[in-house]
């Protein structure tokens, strides 16, 4: 009698194998049994630069290089604004890390900025791509003060005289 239990249990193990085997694994949204969904790192850049741009309290994305290189290819007529500015993903299959680095408005709480978009950037990116957002790192590279408004108006006004 113990040998017939013994001999019907790995006969059970592998019809139960088979039966996994058969049935492909669904991992979630973006992979179903109709197929698989891929998304570029430069779309979640893309939907978390935007995200972090609507925040109040930002003034600008990335380093100070990055924004004078922007600011040159902004001039150029027919080019695109660079929405991805200032962001750098680390992409899986089913998570993505996210940094953000900006430039905050003279006078906000920094915390509360950063926070507000670890908020909206988890919810544009999750919403967008389906993707889980694991963490979401803001760099504070600048502070824009109201004095550097009127010293590059005064530039411009000097320059065209």
């Amino acid at each position: 009698m113990t040998e017939n239990k013994a001999q019907a249990l790995p006969k059970t193990t592998e019809e139960a194998q088979a039966k996994e085997s058969a049935q492909p694994q669904l991992e979630g949204p973006l992979q179903t049994e109709h197929g698989t969904t891929t998304i570029a790192e430069s779309v979640v850049q893309k939907l978390a630069g935007i995200a972090a741009r609507e925040v109040p309290g930002v003034y600008a994305m990335g380093t100070a290089a990055r924004r004078a290189i922007n600011s040159l290819s902004e001039r150029i007529p027919g080019s695109q604004t660079n929405v991805s500015g200032g962001v750098s993903v680390e992409k899986g299959e089913r998570q993505a890390a996210i940094d953000v680095s900006i430039v905050v408005e003279y006078g906000v709480a920094i915390a509360d900025v950063a926070e507000d978009i670890r908020r909206s950037v988890i919810q544009a990116v999750e919403h967008g791509t389906s993707l889980e957002v694991i963490e979401v790192n803001v760099n504070v590279t600048d502070i824009h003060l109201p004095e550097d408004d009127d010293d590059a108006a005064s530039d411009r006004s000097d320059r065209l005289e």
